[in-house]
């Protein structure tokens, strides 16, 4: 969770719903990390999951109750919960207030838990109204008023329906509607590190953040939504003269439960560390292992588990080995997991050292060295170019360049060297042009410049080509990539080519 800081006065701490959290807290939590939406990744992580929480004493924190502490979802449709509440409808015009009584609480706790939006805002409406009513029907007229407050608070002006309503109950109503306006109301005000997003509350759109809005104080539902983005839901308390909220959408909007816990890649992965820890916190564990799957999409990846203290913040250990096409060899899986939970090197890993930057995460796919102990490639260390050999690299460019430029030249001439020598167009008489033939002096101009310009090309590009090599023998000591120069000539213009890797 985040908090407010210099333009808050107040910091509010937002409860999340973590629904299940009885019994002893799990000691670990896997975690996906990258495309939440690969089924490879997705697969290949709960492929871990499984062998981890195989092993003796393992209290690891299954993907349901992931689901269910940070994303509760209803265990019926929204089909199913709409018929359910019809049912309660009819138990209440039989008379059978309790059954109603115990129906409509059951609809209301999981509409809690449908996605936010327009829809499931009319089915809580029509769920409070009906426990309303059945409410005053058993006597309890306070129990009553408060479901007509849940309606009011955010909907004042809504009106009861005479045809269904009698006109006791509307005077009720009506009365309630009055007090709740001049009842005091508290600012609320919501910001998003992600915005505009829009801000539900109790399942209803009441715009976009940055948000600053009055309500009647009590507990509302809080969700955050931008795109793909959901925050995690939350129980907000309003009260005081103000409730200033900040949401991390930035990082909330990365979690996903489905199909398997992940962490949606950022780009950074310092960032996503500091997010699985956060996570962690939030769901009360003490460590947390991150899985991730590197490497090309059509051949051998790198599938890496990284653990990670919560309390400290700090990442303990770091391991991974190379896959085989879409298996995962059960040996190095069994190795991996032993590693993450005890330490111990397996010869069949490749474990990450402070010193090295493991596979997996060397932009590279190209492999050159054996890994330790295993069939696994380590791609080999590349060092870093020299001054001297890229000063040469490009220095033979501009001379290649150069020798191009001058066959492009001389062939932009040839038109205008054969239209001045072809002896139809008499443009020379005795070996000379005449000062009163213009177009034949415009074409001897012409021709004069492009020589020039030839020529001074010629002479650059020679300079650069000798200067260019001599650098390039100079840092010979340097194992050179591949480069290919290639120049042609000919009667009709003259060209050159540098090709490589550079």
């Amino acid at each position: 969770m985040s908090f407010l800081k210099d333009s808050y006065p107040v910091v509010v701490v937002l409860a999340l719903t973590l629904g299940g959290a009885v019994g002893a807290a799990p000691r670990r939590v896997v975690v996906a990390s990258g495309d939440c939406k690969d089924a490879e990744l997705s697969g290949q992580t709960k492929a871990f999951y499984d062998k981890l929480a195989a092993r003796p004493g393992e209290n690891v924190l299954g993907a349901a109750d992931f689901a269910e502490r940070l994303f509760p979802r209803p265990s019926s449709s929204f089909e199913d919960l709409r018929r359910q509440l019809e049912a309660a409808q009819g138990q209440f015009y039989e008379a059978r207030y309790a059954k109603a009584a115990q129906a409509i609480d059951e609809v209301l706790g999981q509409v809690a838990r449908l996605p936010p939006g327009e829809a499931r805002w009319k089915l809580y409406v029509d769920a409070q109204l009906l426990q309303a009513m059945n409410q005053r029907s058993l006597g309890k007229v306070k129990e009553s008023d408060d479901a007509f407050r849940n309606v009011l608070r955010q909907d004042p002006q809504y009106t009861l329906d005479p045809d269904y309503y009698t006109p006791s109950t509307r005077q009720a109503f009506d009365k309630l509607r009055r007090e709740l306006a001049r009842a005091k109301k508290v600012k609320l005000s919501v910001k998003s590190n992600q915005s505009p997003s829009e801000v539900f509350l109790d399942g209803r759109s009441v715009g976009q953040t940055p948000l600053a809005l009055e309500v009647p104080a009590g507990t509302y539902e809080l969700t955050v939504q931008k795109g793909e983005a959901v925050s995690l839901p939350r129980q907000l308390p309003v009260q005081g003269e103000e409730t200033p909220v900040l949401v991390d959408l930035a990082y909330e909007g990365t979690i996903s439960a489905s199909p398997f816990p992940c962490l949606a890649s950022t780009g950074e992965d310092e960032t996503e560390l500091s997010y699985a820890v956060r996570l962690g916190g939030t769901l009360g564990v003490e460590e947390v292992i991150v899985v991730k799957l590197e490497g090309a999409d059509n051949g051998p990846k790198w599938l890496a588990a990284t653990v990670l203290n919560v309390e400290g913040g700090q990442k303990l250990r770091e391991g991974g080995f190379k896959t085989q096409g879409l298996d995962t060899p059960a040996e190095s899986l069994t190795a991996l997991v032993d590693f993450v939970t005890t330490g111990k090197d397996q010869p069949s890993l490749v474990v990450a050292r402070p010193d090295i930057q493991p596979p997996w995460e060397q932009p590279s796919t190209e492999q050159a060295a054996l890994a330790p102990g295993g069939d696994s490639e380590v791609p080999a260390e590349t060092g870093s170019v020299r001054p001297l050999r890229v000063a040469s690299y490009v220095t033979l460019g501009a001379g290649v360049a150069a020798l191009a430029g001058a066959g492009l030249v001389r062939l932009s001439a040839q038109p205008e060297w054969e239209e001045l020598t072809n002896p139809s167009n008499e443009h020379l008489i005795g070996g000379k042009i005449q000062s009163t033939d213009t177009r034949g002096v415009q074409l001897l101009r012409s021709v004069a410049r492009k020589q020039n310009a030839m020529v001074g090309l010629l002479i650059g590009s020679g300079a650069a080509l000798a200067t260019g090599t001599v650098l390039f023998f100079l840092s010979r000591d340097e194992a050179p990539p591949p480069v290919s120069v290639g120049v042609t000539a000919g009667p009709d213009g003259a060209g050159a080519t540098l090709s490589g890797t550079f």
